[in-house]
């Protein structure tokens, strides 16, 4: 028996290379699916309820979908002058950035310079005078010409910005197409989805339909009420942030507010790449100082309180994460399908998650992805 499942396991070995090598490959479909399934899960309880009332479901789908969509297109419209214009000034701050560290490095080379100045003074004192310096070997240092590096900073900034607009006219109608394609996909999944559902149902190879409709309902009810009340804990934390950075003084606190909130659905990483992007927006605005910490500290305060006070006690223990699987599974997504798998990511992990824990499969893999202690 031993002898032929070693024969299988290098069988094994490929399937699992090839479905791999296939996620990765068909990422522009699936993704898309995948993000698409999530907002239906979504929308879909209250498409069924309003079914209740004799409401179309190709009806409340569209007035649902809108609703949804309109307040995010609203504000991304409010937020597209800002961002483009932090976008410009991004070049900008990495060049003084580097300035900054080139200046502190010749900072410490001027100092191992006069160092070294100071013991070659003392061993020419025992060589007498040397005719009051007039046959020296010290040759004058040429002087930086601060014209030509101010034109190469100048150059720099420009390129930057130039590359940063024509990088993004160009993938912004690869996106919008995308964002149409998934509207049209949701909307269908919306609509048709439970009679497709109830056809699948009747293949002869399903045996136990109710367990079927048991994990079904199961998956859409905690997966629906995780990305509803993450998504709520995100908005809180997005208009506290926003608040926050207002009273601060913060140029455009709303453009912050709203990126926070947004990579706050990465765990952990999201929180890291927040921080230094607000670190770098406070050496921008109040210069090279402490002061320039102050956004990041207060938004790093915000975001305790929400992860280690808010979320807990709203979300419960039930779908919490083992954090050391949901980073490796992040890591994984980010390298299969780019930032696109990183937000797909842990909504994908609960998913299957919930679907082991209803079919009573790999328990020892179930509780190693939940977070014990």
């Amino acid at each position: 028996m031993s002898s032929a499942i070693n024969n299988h396991q290098p069988l094994r070995w490929l399937l699992a290379l090839a479905a791999l090598y296939t996620l990765y490959l068909a990422q522009s479909l699936i993704i898309p699916i995948l993000f698409s399934g999530f907002i239906a899960l979504l929308l879909s309880p209250p498409v069924k309820f309003l079914r209740t009332f004799y409401i179309p479901r190709a009806i409340s789908s569209f007035v649902l979908l809108a609703l949804l969509v309109t307040p995010f297109t609203f504000l991304a419209s409010e937020l597209i002058e800002p961002a483009q214009k932090w976008a410009q000034l991004l070049p900008k701050i990495t060049v003084q950035l580097n300035q900054k560290i080139d200046t502190i490095s010749d900072e410490f080379a001027n100092q191992k310079e006069i160092a070294e100045a100071e013991v070659a003074a003392r061993n020419n004192t025992d060589q007498g005078f040397s005719f009051f310096g007039l046959f020296s070997n010290d040759k004058p240092k040429p002087e930086k010409s601060d014209e030509l590096e101010e034109n190469t900073v100048e150059k720099h900034i420009k390129q930057g910005g130039i590359e940063l607009i024509i990088n993004g006219l160009s993938s912004a109608p690869i996106f919008l197409a995308q964002c149409f394609g998934c509207l049209i996909l949701i909307l269908f999944l919306l609509t048709y989805g439970p009679s497709v559902y109830i056809a699948t149902r009747r293949f002869p190879q399903i045996a136990n339909k109710k367990k079927l409709d048991s994990i079904v309902y199961e998956v859409q009810k905690v997966l629906s009420k995780y990305i509803v009340t993450i998504s709520l804990i995100n908005f809180v934390l997005g208009v506290a942030t926003a608040i926050a950075f207002a009273i601060l003084g913060l140029d455009d606190p709303i453009l912050w507010g709203a990126l926070v909130g947004l990579l706050n659905f990465v765990p952990y990483i999201g929180s890291a790449i927040s921080i230094a992007i607000l670190t770098l927006v406070g050496c921008v605005q109040f210069g090279f100082t402490l002061i320039a910490l102050v956004p990041a500290g207060v938004f790093l305060v915000i975001n305790v309180l929400e992860s280690q006070l808010l979320t807990p006690m709203v979300l419960g223990t039930k779908m919490q994460l083992n954090p050391l699987v949901t980073i490796l599974w992040l890591f994984f997504l980010g390298w299969l399908w780019g930032m696109l798998g990183v937000l797909l990511a842990v909504p994908i992990l609960v998913c299957i998650k919930l679907t082991l824990e209803r079919l009573n499969l790999l328990s020892h893999w179930v509780s190693f992805i939940e977070a014990k202690g």
